[in-house]
């Protein structure tokens, strides 16, 4: 008699290459914004969290044109933006501005360092509601301002400031409630255009191509302050949008009031 043939194990699924690499890219430039300001070059650290931002942009898309999704890459892509723009904007908004409000007293460097893991963990939390509602949260809108575009708003700031020989420290008692309120928004119930429904088809109308001519134009000339502009025009857009909206559903529950008969 034969001998009997070994059962085999389960077979192990392997991930996904290409698309993960550039998640890895991502987390990477987070963990390099880390290092640099560690070293004051707060400069770098603020642009390498906006390479991070290119590189999350293009992982998803990527994965989506080689059909190349998986549950692995989502997970990982979240841990990757928790260290890209959670924990590296914290951290370099920590080291570039706010360790300087304990010079004037023990209670303000603790408000110092609050300030940096309130942003910190509200980008976690706003990973973690994202993750639970996708597929069922419209996507034309994000609920609450999206982490990368948190991590714009901060970095960017620091990099005008840096461009600008305006120090961190001078500037702290503004650093603080703006850390404060991006991680507030990150968490909260405002909506923000996803523009992930645009455009609808392959043509676009004209003026959109010099719309991104102008873009480019003002990126090269003066990059921190353009960005700087884009992010805050952004940031006060959800708060305005959603006030607008909650106005007009009121105005038009008015209207369908029943009047009462005499």
């Amino acid at each position: 008699m034969s001998e009997p043939i070994p059962a085999r194990g389960p077979r192990h699924r392997g991930i996904y290459l290409l698309p993960n690499l550039f998640t890895t890219g991502a987390m990477f430039s987070g963990f390099y914004a880390i290092v640099s300001a560690i070293g004051g070059h707060y400069a770098t650290a603020a642009l390498a969290v906006f390479v991070a931002g290119i590189l999350d942009g293009m992982d998803g898309r990527v994965a989506r044109l080689t059909n190349t999704q998986s549950e692995f890459g989502v997970q990982y892509d979240s841990l990757s933006d928790l260290v890209s723009f959670g924990l590296a904007p914290a951290l370099v908004m920590y080291t570039w501005s706010l360790s300087s409000l304990a010079e004037y007293g023990r209670v303000w460097g603790k408000i110092g360092w609050a300030a940096a893991f309130i942003y910190a963990v509200c980008a976690a939390l706003r990973l973690a509601r994202f993750n639970t509602q996708v597929g069922v949260a419209d996507k034309r809108y994000f609920q609450g301002l999206a982490s990368p575009a948190a991590a714009g708003l901060c970095m960017s700031f620091v990099w005008t400031m840096e461009k600008f020989e305006v120090s961190g420290p001078s500037v702290a008692f503004f650093t603080m409630p703006m850390a404060v309120i991006a991680g507030l928004l990150m968490v909260s119930n405002v909506r923000y255009f996803s523009f992930k429904a645009w455009p609808k088809g392959d043509r676009v109308p004209f003026i959109w191509l010099i719309a991104a001519v102008l873009i480019v134009v003002l990126l090269v000339i003066d990059t921190a302050r353009v960005l700087f502009a884009v992010a805050v025009i952004y940031t006060v857009s959800g708060p305005v949008m959603t006030l607008w909206g909650r106005a007009a559903h009121r105005r038009r529950a008015r209207r369908h009031v029943p009047r009462p008969t005499e």
